[in-house]
């Protein structure tokens, strides 16, 4: 190896660290669980996972979809590159008493043999995987040949990947390579990735619909304590109480912005395609 990929493979060694490390911080179970109940089985649905199907949920977090496709009948692997993320998604396929393997991986990759499964799917957690090629290389590499590949994403226009722009001011940039993850609800660039790879491939979006939050401050403080990537942001700027203020602004007027009588509406792209 010359020096300058060692370079990158450390570099990117140093850039996994720091994803596994943010999403451990909070309560994602708690926000997945609390928030987006159904998208899970929304997803696994879609991909019409049947009894003895072999399935991968690939940045599975704490089981959101690997429980449902478990319940379905499928033979699951949940891996995430998060360990305490897997340790609460075992804690809720107990409650369901549904048996999953659970591995610690990295989405850009996956220590799974080509064409190892009926059904690979992925909900909102591919999409965060920084290196978007490498991800959709890796998601149709694993998938049998007339396999099913299934994924669930935030929309840049919606309203997570409008949280995502309202933080990006006040995070550090991005190493080079990083796209943003909303990127994948978006269908052109969806396409660039899986287009050449996969037959029948087909899109469309949807609304998860939101009602847990009395008042925009109540959403944002909820994020602040629960959701990694938001307390990583406020943890950036802890030392600058203006930023701090201006970030409170920003994210409680997005809130305020998409309230509908105490409702949110939240946009998803889901994506099904075969191999």
């Amino acid at each position: 190896m010359n020096r300058r990929n060692g370079t990158a493979a450390e570099d990117d060694r140093v850039l996994k660290a720091r994803h596994r490390a943010m999403w451990a911080l909070g309560d994602y179970p708690a926000l997945a669980r609390e928030i987006i109940p159904t998208l899970g089985a929304t997803l696994v649905r879609s991909c019409e996972v049947e009894a003895g199907d072999r399935v991968l949920d690939v940045a599975t977090g704490s089981g959101n979809a690997a429980v449902p496709a478990a319940l379905a009948g499928g033979e699951v692997v949940a891996c995430d590159l998060t360990p305490e993320l897997l340790d609460a998604g075992r804690e809720q396929a107990a409650r369901h008493n549904v048996k999953i393997e659970w591995r610690v991986a990295d989405a850009e990759a996956l220590p799974f043999a080509e064409g190892e499964f009926d059904v690979v799917m992925s909900c909102v957690g591919v999409m965060f995987a920084p290196h978007h090629r490498a991800a959709a290389d890796e998601l149709v590499r694993v998938c049998r040949p007339g396999g099913t590949i299934g994924l669930l994403n935030w929309t840049p226009e919606g309203f997570v990947g409008q949280m995502f722009a309202a933080m990006q001011p006040y995070l550090a940039p991005p190493p080079p390579g990083v796209r943003p993850p909303p990127l994948w609800g978006d269908e052109e660039h969806v396409r660039s990735l899986l287009g050449g790879l996969v037959q029948d491939l087909t899109m469309r979006r949807d609304i998860a619909r939101v009602d847990l939050f009395d008042t925009p401050e109540a959403f944002r403080d909820y994020f602040k304590s629960h959701y990694g990537p938001t307390i990583a942001a406020y943890r950036g700027i802890a030392d600058q109480p203006e930023r701090v203020a201006a970030l409170d602004r920003d994210l409680a007027e997005l809130a305020r912005r998409h309230d509908r009588d105490g409702v949110w509406e939240w946009e998803y792209l889901l994506v099904i395609a075969r191999r």
